[in-house]
């Protein structure tokens, strides 16, 4: 299963049940909290490591700037398209 596929089915299940859902939210508060996040997410099951979320987004944003105006600097930025991780906290906040 993609990282994308992992991160939705956590968010509706997150969605679904208030305590695992302040669970996720809890781990914003650490010190470490993308580390932590990602700690959680192998505890419920789900293969969900640092850098390869981190890795995820950036490569889903530059394949869509690939495929945008012919990819090159003319591309648009779109902010935050390549952060996975805040917009799976997006979607549950």
């Amino acid at each position: 299963m993609e990282i994308t596929e992992m991160l939705d089915e956590l968010k509706q299940k997150a969605l679904r049940d208030p305590v695992l859902r302040a669970e996720l939210l809890q781990t914003r508060k650490a010190a470490q909290p993308l580390s932590a996040f990602c700690q959680k997410c192998r505890e419920l099951g789900y293969e969900v490591y640092d850098m390869d979320l981190i890795t995820a987004g950036e490569e889903f944003y530059a394949t869509m700037r690939r495929s945008t105006n012919g990819g090159g600097e003319n591309s648009p930025m779109l902010e935050g398209e390549d952060d996975f991780y805040e917009l799976f906290f997006a979607g549950l906040e």
